[in-house]
């Protein structure tokens, strides 16, 4: 069985990381008797300093022939000053929007000898493991009309928020599905008590829940509550669901509860057609243009996300576990890159950090190949 992987590394920190996924990947692959076959293209800063344009037609065209996609980071102040037609976060979003990723799963999982990195007390986020569901093509990032017009000799901004019904449905599904297999309780968050388009939202959710999926426990939960939530209690949840703007900005929130961007991956993945869905996997952390080249960048977030490509794109589950359970094993040692430093700790750079987690997977691998 071979598997094309499409890797678009991007801006910044986005090579080093990849490289680190990449490796893993290759040993997985080695050990699980699943050919990996990679492929690469341009994306972001890179793609427009080389031919003009954050999003090559090239790029999209391998993209769609992928089984799946891996992606580092794109951005950084170099190219700021650009239009915004060209800068490099159009790439991104244009990938999103052309294969259809529609959901975006960002986990936010602590791992146990993290529980001293987060802001809060170890005893508020020791164990926690959140999926937040965001939709990913609709919403104020593309609703029409947008844009700076002049108006009565002022300038007016103007960004809109747009969700059909059937785009609130389907992400619904994708949320039900996860806490069907996770703890049964999804949250669906909104701003239902101001923004009439999160009052459907709100309405079809629970359309969908009383349904199709009665076994679930679904609650509702206005944004700045879950905010404060998030900080204030965050075990109480378990799967959430949200737009597209309020879940950048909550996915951040718990991302840094378990100490570290660096810590955080993510899936976006859009219908199945044909048996086939279009997925890219990335770190929720950015491009870090002030570390890039000096081999001290956290590979880990990418690595995860290299995880739940085996899981959600190729049904490697005991695969996927083992890299995660690598990597804990890996972080009980003491190993720790700067964005996670601890007392007491091990400083490692990004290579190193992978150097580890391989030598953790040979020692998992035959412990387990000895317990059976």
């Amino acid at each position: 069985m071979t598997k094309n992987i499409l890797l678009l590394a991007g801006d910044g920190i986005g090579p080093e990381v990849v490289a680190e996924a990449v490796r893993v990947l290759k040993w997985v692959g080695a050990h699980a008797g699943t050919s990996f076959h990679f492929d690469e293209a341009l994306i972001g800063g890179s793609a427009y300093d080389a031919v003009g344009t954050p999003f090559p037609a090239e790029t999209l065209s391998k993209a769609k022939a992928a089984d799946a996609i891996l992606l580092g980071a794109v951005g950084g102040p170099k190219w700021e000053s650009l239009d915004y037609s060209v800068r490099p976060e159009r790439g991104l979003l244009g990938i999103r929007k052309e294969l259809d990723l529609f959901a975006n799963l960002r986990p936010a999982m602590c791992f146990a000898p993290l529980a001293d990195a987060s802001s809060l007390k170890p005893e508020i986020i020791s164990g926690l493991d959140i999926m937040i569901v965001r939709e990913l093509t609709g919403d104020i990032y593309f609703g029409q009309p947008r844009g700076v017009t002049m108006e009565n000799s002022h300038r007016v901004g103007r960004n809109t928020m747009v969700y059909a019904d059937w785009e609130v449905q389907r992400i619904a599904r994708i949320a039900l599905d996860l806490a069907r297999v996770r703890g049964k309780k999804l949250c669906s968050v909104d701003k239902a008590n101001v923004l009439e388009a999160t009052e459907m939202w709100r309405e079809e959710v629970q359309k969908i829940r009383d349904a199709e999926y009665t076994d679930i426990e679904l609650s509702h939960m206005y944004v700045d509550n879950a905010a404060m939530q998030l900080v204030r209690a965050p075990k109480q949840f378990d799967v959430m669901v949200t737009g597209n703007i309020f879940g950048d900005i909550l996915s951040d929130c718990a991302a840094m509860l378990t100490g570290s961007l660096g810590m955080l991956p993510s899936a976006s993945l859009g219908s199945e057609t044909g048996g086939k869905r279009a997925a890219l996997y990335e770190p929720v952390h950015g491009s870090a243009p002030d570390i890039t080249g000096r081999g001290i960048a956290n590979p880990v977030a990418t690595i995860l996300s290299a995880a739940m490509m085996l899981r959600y794109s190729f049904n490697l589950h005991a695969q996927a576990k083992l890299v995660e359970d690598a990597i804990n094993a890996v972080l009980a040692d003491g190993l720790r890159t700067g964005d996670i430093m601890q007392a007491g700790a091990r400083h490692v750079g990004t290579k190193e950090m992978g150097d580890a987690i391989l030598a953790k997977l040979d020692t998992l691998s035959s412990t387990q190949r000895g317990a059976a």
